[in-house]
């Protein structure tokens, strides 16, 4: 008979075993060249270096999870700021039927006349610029989306390369930025799938929570097979721990199972549960503004130094 009081650990073993043999990065991740706790924040952080004029286009980050309320529209909201902060001209795409990351910034998903599912679906041209929206952070933009997003995952069953439709939209609008953020529903559906075929690289956040881990091979199963089938560049950019919280063995114990499947994938940033974030929802703009020297914030000010670090193309 099986002891329940020793299943859930039992399950994590199992289940880092077999995301160790799901997915092979397509590109290294440059080691943790941190010393001491690799998750402390430090407040004396290097300035962020301005991007490489030779470059152009954007780079197109999926911030992915198919498990809800991990993290995610949070995370884009905030990494999003952060990176504006830092000089980059950013876009952030509500890809999420809920429309979460639209409310997330002061916009009222229920009065749009338009979204982004009228650039997936419309027969005739639509700008994509009569739907983007400035945000309240400066060099920050936002594709916004409704309910009506919800189906497009039917209506695009039938078209001839439909997994590349968001891809389509995203080149539209590629040149005029520096970094695109997807915010992607919780699901591993179509909609999902259009936005790891047109993105560079996906950023996984991820609950330090064991029902959140538990997802994580299913995901990293549907990122191999998208970079087999639809899209080769697409490269796993890290796995980022949320809502951390550093009273509770559990999560402690939840990161360390990570960690030991993905070792340096893993940020050294780590996003602790804090009440700052559920305010700044309700305020409609992300800690960077509401709380510019709280602790949330500069846990994301260092997320944004390392993902710029990691991407090059950023």
């Amino acid at each position: 008979m099986v002891d329940p009081a020793t299943t859930p650990q039992e399950d994590i073993v199992a289940i880092d075993a077999d995301v160790e043999h799901t997915i092979v990065p397509r590109s290294i991740v440059p080691p943790s060249t941190t010393t001491g706790d690799r998750h402390q924040t430090t407040s004396d952080l290097a300035p962020v270096k301005p991007r490489d004029t030779a470059l152009t286009g954007a780079y197109v980050i999926a911030m992915c999870n198919q498990k809800g309320g991990v993290g995610k529209t949070t995370t884009t909201i905030n990494l999003g700021a952060c990176l504006a902060e830092a000089g980059r001209r950013v876009l952030l795409v509500d890809f999420d039927p809920q429309g979460s990351l639209s409310v997330g910034l002061g916009i009222n998903p229920h009065t749009l006349e338009s979204s982004v599912y009228d650039l997936l679906v419309s027969r005739k041209h639509i700008d994509p610029y009569d739907i983007i929206a400035e945000s309240p952070v400066e060099g920050m933009d936002i594709l916004p989306a409704n309910i009506d997003l919800s189906a497009a995952e039917i209506q695009l069953v039938s078209e001839v390369a439909r997994e590349y439709t968001l891809t389509r939209v995203i080149d539209l609008i590629r040149e005029d930025y520096d970094i695109i953020l997807i915010d992607c529903a919780p699901s591993l559906g179509l909609l999902t799938v259009n936005a790891l075929t047109a993105a560079d690289g996906v950023l996984i956040p991820l609950e330090c929570e064991f029902f959140a881990l538990r997802g994580v091979a299913m995901l990293t199963d549907t990122i191999h097979k998208v970079q087999e089938r639809l899209n080769n560049k697409l490269t796993l950019i890290g796995i980022l721990g949320t809502m951390y919280d550093s009273r509770t063995l559990h999560s402690k114990e939840v990161l360390d199972r990570v960690e030991e499947a993905f070792h340096d994938t893993v940020f050294d940033t780590l996003i602790r549960r804090t009440v700052k974030f559920p305010e700044t929802t309700v305020a409609g703009e992300p800690i960077t503004t509401y709380a510019s020297s709280s602790a949330g914030a500069a846990q994301y000010r260092a997320l944004a130094r390392e993902v710029l670090a990691r991407c090059p193309a950023a």
